[in-house]
């Protein structure tokens, strides 16, 4: 394969390196309790540790009463007002939304028609990448995977902007506006290029509309005939505004704030946030729920009936089918628990084309697996922890009812975040003050240096950390 990355060591050299790093890394499972560390930034009950305060969003999926975790209806609110009234609102008058909602989560209150105007306006105007950049930055380096040439893209922006290094607010503002339009052409080239180099496919990079929303830009970019219709893009317009933006906590914009607050530029700290959406422990998932499904699909003969939905979903948590890995993906969320209100509204708008669009199957099925794990999960491991369907169980199904590549399933994600991330980051810089420095304690052995004469390679250690107050200390020296 062409652009491959040279490798002068070989396998036998980093098998050994990694071994002998695998070694030196194990640390004592027992001893982050011992300490109190709050492991991922989780307090013991699963909870995120307190770490900021914001005014943009707010997720609700419990309560503390006594002291304990009370299971509560989810609810999802952007600068206090619950996305379900946004969503609804958008669909009774029969217009797009995800500008919107942009606009709301940077500028704190709803606009008014004009506002809005001028908004959808400036993005419109902004889209138009630098001259070359198309050829320069994306064509010449294709990356297999999307979300990479994304992040790529989004920093190498800096480089064609004369005050990249502006963090004042009216700066910040205009990147901030700037990238929130930009990214869906650079999610479309970055595809079109994947689709030439590593699938042998035609690409085709359409001309720009500036009067098109954001959904409708995103699907006539993406599809080689640039049609569409207006039921197909008002559905993606739905997940648009239901990814925009999840709380300061989610993995990609704690990264986000955790860069700003060391007084980095604009396109440093969004291209580190993509990096992390990229995971597949954050937005990588819905990725996932569709692998699961394919492979249910492919190993039940009726995933209409219950007794043989449930059968198989016991042998996915028992890792005796699936990936093995023991995961029900789309099941459970680390802050709602009796409902994912963003789930929820995808299931309802799904509902609606997976007849007409030969879906069916697939939409029956999620619903089953979201009707029936809790339960199962609950006998087959014994835990009491709620379990609820959260967004990524019915956003794939909506993508493939958009005949959505999955190569963009996640960047899409991305897509719509970045209205999120800039709220943030521009909140982070307005009202955070310190740098974002947590505590790490130091659990290595005390050593003295070794001359490097009488070093061995083999040498291996088997004591076991003691703390401090704990050595014991003769003639001036410790023993462990």
């Amino acid at each position: 394969m062409a652009n491959q990355l040279f490798n002068p060591m070989s396998s036998e050299l980093l098998e050994a390196m990694c071994s002998k790093i695998e070694r030196k890394s194990q640390i004592n499972p027992d001893d982050f309790w011992k300490y109190g560390v709050k492991r991922g930034l989780r307090n013991h009950d699963g909870t995120g540790v307190m770490a900021g305060l914001t005014k943009i969003c707010a997720v609700e999926g419990y309560y503390v009463d006594d002291g304990e975790r009370v299971p509560k209806k989810g609810k999802l609110k952007y600068r206090g007002i619950n996305i379900e009234e946004i969503v609804d609102a958008c669909e009774k008058e029969n217009r797009f939304g995800f500008e919107e909602v942009a606009y709301l989560l940077i500028f704190g209150s709803l606009p008014s028609q004009e506002q809005l105007d001028l908004f959808r306006n400036a993005l419109g105007l902004c889209r138009r990448l630098p001259e070359d950049f198309i050829e320069d930055v994306i064509m010449k380096n294709a990356s297999f995977d999307v979300m990479n040439e994304m992040a790529r893209c989004v920093l190498a922006l800096y480089s064609y902007d004369e005050t990249a290094d502006d963090t004042g607010l009216e700066n910040v503002l205009r990147q901030s506006v700037q990238i929130i339009s930009q990214m869906p052409l650079i999610m479309s080239y970055a595809y079109q290029v994947k689709r030439h180099k590593y699938y042998g496919k035609s690409m085709y990079f359409h001309p720009d509309k500036p009067e098109l929303s954001t959904a409708e830009l995103i699907l006539r970019s993406i599809r080689s005939d640039r049609h569409y219709t207006d039921d197909e893009a008002k559905l993606l317009d739905f997940c648009l505004m239901l990814h925009a933006e999840h709380g300061g906590g989610n993995n990609s914009t704690f990264t986000c704030r955790v860069l700003t607050s060391s007084g980095t530029d604009s396109y440093a700290a969004y291209s580190s946030a993509v990096g992390a959406l990229k995971g597949p422990r954050h937005g990588g998932a819905n990725l996932k729920v569709c692998r699961m499904l394919d492979d249910m699909l492919a190993h039940i003969e009726d995933v209409t009936d219950e007794a043989q939905v449930a059968a198989y979903l016991e042998k996915i948590i028992r890792k005796e089918a699936g990936d093995r890995s023991g995961l029900v993906y789309g099941m459970g969320h680390a802050v709602y628990t009796i409902s994912d209100p963003r789930a929820q509204i995808l299931k309802e708008k799904a509902r609606k084309f997976a007849e007409s669009s030969g879906f069916h199957k697939e939409f029956t099925l999620a619903c089953l697996i979201e009707k029936l794990t809790p339960e199962i999960f609950r006998r087959v491991t014994g835990s009491s922890k709620p379990l609820c369907a959260n967004v990524d169980l019915y956003s794939g199904i909506v993508y493939k009812l958009l005949d959505i590549p999955e190569d963009l399933f996640t960047p899409l994600f991305a897509t719509a975040r970045i209205a999120g991330w800039s709220a943030h980051r521009m909140e982070e810089l307005l009202t955070g003050g310190r740098i974002i420095r947590p505590a790490y304690k130091s659990v290595a052995l005390p050593k003295k240096y070794v001359p490097i004469s009488e070093r061995i390679s083999n040498y291996l250690t088997t004591a076991t950390y003691v703390p401090a107050e704990d050595r014991i200390y003769t003639e001036g020296e410790e023993v462990l």
